[in-house]
């Protein structure tokens, strides 16, 4: 059994009844018991599923972290050990507020294994002793023969025995649209590792049948198959924690340590110097610590990410991963592939030419709209012969068909080639009614397409005159085999000789139009009236005429150039890695600006499999395009961007492309054309399958980073007016009743200053934020300047105003610094009101870094503006609603409190005011 394994990777290289001796099968089939046999040996026709760690342990991790363990034993002290058990019970609830925020963040809901089951068919038709009989297609065993035909998807890699007009399309594997004609015949034995997705004999799994039949024999199922080596490929890659995850994981682990350490100094100064006891000071300190960590951060940056993926889902980005959007903002290089994403995948005529006449043809797309034009001016196609039947011809040796839009559908589709479907487009736009063509002269026979012979021929009756004859084959292929084929050519109505200055004319044409990157495909004819017995290929493929050249290409999204051009602007690289022909993908990357040097490097799938990790990093850092390249590749190529420092961001629409999305810093799918597989492993998805959109998503990635910033430095300077008040309670030795309790403090890090905070996570991009470089990854979301005006800066002017407030109490009632029992609980009132009032000065404050706040309009921002009355109401209920006076120790005030409060802000925006002008200056100086 281990010999004939090794053995079935050689089939392709046998005529079909040696294929079945190696494998130990035969035409008729497996016998039932033979069956059993293999199915215990090999198992089923399945993939594997991947042992992922359970979702009630994922879920658990969320609430482990140093800061949670603090937070689970400060609310059990609290709860279980002091006389303020509503304490534990809010610091417990802080906890599971960030753990489940936490885990929402952290959920991946694509599963990509799942999605690449769901694209293998459930049955298949199999030969069995000698029967055809249908079964589940997880029973097929290698050395079954399967039946396939027109539709069907295919269940296992399999090396075909009998063909009639087969071709498979293998885009899910490949990346290649066009369907891949396939046959029996053995291929010679090479001395190179072969490629064997290009082997015309064999079929993969996970692939379906464009037309035609075929019986076929299992050679590898489940896990073995070119399709299980792929999704075995998605399994293995482990996911990495984003930057803006490891930053927030840092960050929190920071200000855990410094809480912790400040939180252990005031415990132990208020048992040494104040001679509190114990339990009251761990209360004590454990304000500190509440205090210093902010409760709010991951639950505001989570909801930030969010409403940023709704505004990216408008722009046609939708956003699977929430911390995605920022990765985006770093993306210093995208990996895009080329047909339908930099392109319209939409293959188009843009040329013809014929002898001693070239026709430029306008008009894009499947739709029939455009013109033919000559020499700057309209054709008159009636009085061009010439032009009628070779278009014609293209639209009669030709089996694709285009399907017009269709319920809520909006484009054209294409059943077939679309190579052909181009064609009869072409034929649309000329005027000619396709129907009637295929009226006026019906198909008598099909010389197939071959890759050999590079051609494909039909055979008309024709019902009306042309050559003369109304027996008519059209042939279409490469420019070089038509004309060596022909031997006249058909010009302006007349048959005349094909010379040999025009046959190199022809050729010229041909090599500057592949050299520009475009396809070219020749149409010869032959006149049928004199050929008696059988149509062979031998005998009706020569002696051809030559009609002309149709040249297309699948042509670049109108708005690829401006994209491109702003990436570039932005010092985003854009490298190609695409399936198509090197020269196709180096014109349309030079044409779109791609490329923009003299020389780029071109390099194949395999000039790419004899580089070292080395010499590819090396082309890495030049301007490169990447064709033919195989889904390892891909993989390969993302890996050693990371390896060279990159942010990457990878397109990808077929199962091919699951390990590099996967892999990818960022991975983006296409919505319209993307398998469930792509969609599943990737953490974006295009709805539109435009590059362009990509780069709205970068753009408002680089938003969500800046405005990270900006909220983080709002909630930070909360922190210093939380803990100056209990500074004052230790240095006084306890003169100075405690001016803020930790009910109060959670007060305002999980209620006044969530919704201020998570407007500014909205607030509009900077008009210059794509003209900057993307921010490197050694940059720290919370760095120092960050910190010093948050904590130093904002937080001791904030401070300087919240003590006031709480000293204001009591000479407004003649006590002066003395604040006594009675009046105790209005002054911590107004502590805390000063700290609310005095941050919706600092939310503006916080918009812009050098230019002034009042260059914006202060009411353009509706989630700052309703932060603000959201936060005012609450601190009114928390000041006269009887209910939380003894949770939270507040009081009602007095008019002439609230005239102190409405005052706070203006201060705080005066003086930031002040210091943002002096820095405008400073720089002009």
């Amino acid at each position: 059994m281990a010999n004939r394994e090794k053995q079935v990777d050689e089939v392709y290289q046998y005529d079909p009844q040696t294929a079945l001796t190696m494998v130990g099968s035969q035409l008729r089939g497996l016998s039932s018991e033979e069956v059993l046999h293999r199915q215990e040996v090999y198992g089923p026709n399945q993939l594997d599923k991947p042992a992922g760690e359970p979702l009630w342990l994922t879920f658990l991790k969320n609430f482990s972290s140093l800061m949670a363990i603090l937070l689970w034993i400060g609310g059990f002290v609290a709860f279980f050990f002091t006389d303020t058990p509503e304490l534990g019970i809010a610091i417990w609830a802080v906890n599971v507020i960030n753990g489940c925020f936490s885990f929402i963040q952290e959920y991946r809901a694509g599963k990509a294994t799942k999605a690449l089951e769901g694209m293998l068919p459930l049955y298949a038709r199999v030969i069995r002793d000698g029967h055809e009989e249908k079964i589940l297609a997880e029973q097929l065993v290698p050395g079954d023969i399967v039946l396939i035909e027109e539709g069907d998807q295919i269940s296992a890699d399999g090396r075909i025995l009998e063909t009639a007009n087969f071709q498979v399309n293998q885009s899910a594997l490949t990346g290649e649209s066009n369907p891949v004609n396939k046959n029996e015949r053995a291929i010679e034995a090479s001395a190179e590792q072969p490629d064997l997705l290009a082997m015309k004999n064999m079929v993969f799994a996970g692939t379906s049948v464009s037309k035609g039949n075929a019986k076929i024999l299992v050679t590898k199922i489940g896990m073995s198959t070119e399709f299980g080596q792929i999704a075995h490929l998605t399994q293995d890659v482990t996911q990495t924690v984003s930057p803006l995850q490891v930053e927030l994981n840092r960050a929190t682990k920071q200000i855990s340590i410094i809480a912790i350490s400040i939180g252990l100094f005031f415990l132990l100064a208020a048992v040494v110097f104040i001679h509190e006891p114990i339990s009251k000071s761990f209360v004590f300190s454990l304000g500190m610590i509440v205090a210093f960590i902010p409760e709010g951060l991951l639950p505001t940056v989570t909801l930030s990410l969010a409403m940023a993926v709704q505004k990216m889902a408008k722009k046609n980005a939708l956003v699977k991963k929430l911390a995605s959007v920022e990765t985006l903002g770093e993306t210093t290089v995208i990996c895009s592939d080329k047909t339908g994403t930099l392109t319209k995948n939409e293959m188009t005529v843009n040329h013809i030419w014929m002898p001693h006449q070239e026709f430029v043809v306008t008009g894009t797309g499947y739709e029939p709209v455009g013109q033919i034009l000559a020499d700057d001016r309209v054709m008159d196609r009636q009085s061009d012969e010439s032009l009628t039947w070779l278009l014609k011809g293209a639209v009669l040796c030709n089996n694709a068909s285009i399907q017009p839009p269709h319920g809520d559908q909006t484009r054209y589709t294409v059943l077939g080639d679309p190579t052909e479907a181009c064609l009869k487009v072409l034929a649309q736009k000329a005027g000619l009614y396709l129907d009637t063509i295929h009226v006026e002269a019906p198909r008598v026979k099909e010389l197939t397409f071959d890759s050999d012979r590079k051609r494909m021929t039909t055979i008309h009756e024709l019902k009306s005159d042309f050559l003369g004859s109304h027996m008519v084959s059209f042939t279409k292929g490469a420019p070089k085999e038509i004309v060596d084929l022909s031997s006249q050519i058909y010009d302006q109505g007349q048959l005349k000789p094909l010379t040999k200055e025009m046959a190199e004319q022809i050729l010229a044409a041909n090599d500057a139009y592949a050299q520009d990157g475009l396809r070219v495909l020749a149409l010869a004819a032959r006149d049928l009236n004199n050929l008696t017995g059988d149509y062979s290929i031998q005998s009706v493929e020569t002696d051809l005429i030559f009609m002309g050249l149709l040249v297309m290409q699948d042509p670049p999204r109108d708005d690829m150039e401006a994209a491109v051009a702003k990436c570039h602007q932005a010092h985003i690289r854009i490298i190609m890695i695409t399936g198509d022909y090197g020269l196709t993908a180096l014109s349309i990357a030079r044409k779109i600006g791609i490329v923009q040097g003299d020389n780029p490097r071109l390099v194949t799938g395999q000039e790419l499999s004899q580089l070292s990790d080395e010499q590819l990093q090396a082309i890495l850092r030049e301007e490169v395009v990447f064709a033919r390249i195989a889904p390892e590749q891909k993989y390969h190529i993302v890996s050693n961007l990371q390896k060279l420092g990159h942010i990457v961001a990878v397109t990808g629409d077929g199962v091919n492309d699951a390990p590099a999305l996967k892999k990818a810093d960022i991975g983006i799918a296409m919505g319209i054309a993307g398998t469930d597989v792509a969609k599943s492993s990737a953490d974006m998805i295009l709805t539109d399958d435009n590059f362009a959109s990509i780069v709205h998503a970068i753009e408002e990635g680089r938003a969500v980073y800046q405005n990270i910033k900006k909220f983080l430095t709002y909630i930070f300077n909360s922190n210093t007016s939380e803990a100056v008040p209990s500074a004052f309670f230790l240095f006084s030795r306890g003169i100075i009743p405690l001016p803020l309790t930790v009910m109060q403090i959670l007060s305002i890090d999980l209620g006044t200053d969530m919704m201020p905070a998570l407007g500014l996570g909205i607030e509009n991009t900077n008009p210059d934020i794509m003209q900057q470089a993307p921010r490197k990854r050694t940059d720290k979301l919370i760095d120092k300047p960050l910190l010093i005006k948050s904590f130093i800066w904002y937080g001791l002017m904030e401070s300087t105003i919240a003590m006031a407030a709480f000293f204001y109490v009591g000479f407004l009632n003649g006590t002066g610094f003395t604040i006594t029992p009675d009046i105790y609980h209005q002054a911590m009132t107004m502590t805390l009101g000063a700290i609310i009032f005095c941050q919706i000065g600092m939310v503006h404050n916080c918009r812009t870094e050098r230019s002034s706040v009042l260059n914006k309009h202060f009411f353009d921002n509706g989630y700052i503006n309703f932060g603000i009355v959201f936060e005012i109401i609450l601190f009114l209920c928390l000041v006269y609603v009887p209910f939380f006076h003894p949770l939270f120790q507040t009081a009602p005030l007095g008019w002439q409190h609230w005239i102190y409060l409405i005052l706070c802000p203006i201060p705080v925006l005066l003086i930031e005011e002040g210091r943002k002008y002096w820095l405008r200056q400073h720089n002009k100086a």
